[in-house]
């Protein structure tokens, strides 16, 4: 499909960045979290009028008694999710990122992350998976919450992360917050020799010109950036890194300490988030590497149909070669 197709075709309500006939999970989360209660009968969930659009709904109906709709009211529902925490459940929680990130970060920061309860934030439409405009998009979330102490950070690539991180995410200590894929998921990593780890990144491909360091949907690009790019005999890396906090350093440094060009790709602004993380993973390390971002622009981003923001932003793929290979013409 052409761009001038995907411009005509796609409105700004769908928030889908699977490609046409693409593999893809119906609600992962959903599905993962009513799975993980048939066996923890710790596990609550509870939503601030988003069930349906956070994929909450599926655990609604699976487990009704289990269920708490909080209404519009974001300090409400993780002021409760934290008292629930407090007696012995382990709650999941689901908002807008935009809501949990710039409405209910005192809460989040004072009634959770300071006592390090067990409550799961959930955000949905993490950074550019809208086309509804800043009121919507998410794309500071994560350079919000890498400062606040006790909270892990998880960006999942596909529905095989989403999966297979809902139950570590109910056994980790203190609180989480998962930038939530909604709908239908594309499925990518079920390719690959991988398996989710929290805390952990994964080498998916090597290669011996070019490292991406990715995170989010945004390994998904990478990896189809990196099979576009062979066709122009460029060999490209992909490390995933799922977790963003705590950072898995070591992995990723192994595989930036060389000379191959080193990128990350990130759907978050340049400002705060994985560019900046790997950045001073290297100065930490005296590597004295030049690292490349891929990255959201720090402003607040246009309305529209999601296939025309991320060529305009530069997360689509072809952006993303193109970017890779006028760095390598310098």
């Amino acid at each position: 499909m052409t761009t001038a197709t995907k411009r005509l075709t796609t409105s700004a309500m769908i928030a889908s960045f699977a490609d046409p006939g693409q593999r893809t999970a119906s609600a992962p989360f959903g599905h993962a979290l009513a799975a993980l209660a048939e066996r923890d009968d710790r596990i609550v969930g509870l939503t601030a009028d988003l069930g349906k659009y956070t994929d909450m709904h599926v655990f609604a109906q699976a487990h009704p008694e289990r269920f708490f709709q909080m209404g519009m009211a974001e300090q409400l529902l993780f002021g409760a999710a934290a008292g629930m925490a407090e007696v012995g459940l382990v709650p999941f929680a689901s908002t807008y990122s935009v809501f949990a990130a710039r409405r209910a970060y005192d809460f989040l920061c004072l009634d959770i992350a300071e006592p390090k309860l067990n409550v799961n934030i959930v955000g949905g439409l993490p950074g550019l998976t809208t086309g509804y405009g800043p009121s919507h998009q998410a794309t500071e979330d994560v350079a919000i919450f890498r400062g606040m102490p006790n909270l892990t950070i998880v960006d999942p690539c596909d529905s095989v992360d989403i999966e297979q991180a809902v139950p570590q995410l109910a056994e980790a200590e203190g609180p989480t917050y998962l930038r939530l894929l909604r709908g239908k998921v594309p499925t990518v990593l079920d390719e690959y020799d991988y398996t989710f780890r929290l805390g952990k990144a994964a080498v998916l491909r090597g290669g011996t010109d070019v490292v991406f360091v990715s995170s989010g949907l945004m390994t998904m690009r990478a990896l189809q950036a990196a099979e576009e790019l062979a066709k122009h005999k460029v060999d490209v890396a992909v490390v995933h890194t799922p977790t963003i906090k705590p950072f898995d350093a070591e992995t990723v440094l192994a595989e930036v300490d060389s000379d191959r060009l080193v990128v990350t790709l990130e759907n978050h602004t340049v400002v705060g988030g994985l560019f900046e993380t790997v950045a001073s993973a290297v100065v930490s390390r005296g590597l004295g590497k030049r690292v490349v971002p891929i990255a959201l622009p720090d402003e607040f981003l246009d309305a529209g149909a999601l296939p025309t923001l991320h060529e305009r932003y530069g997360l689509a793929t072809d952006t993303v070669v193109a970017k890779v290979l006028a760095e390598l013409d310098r």
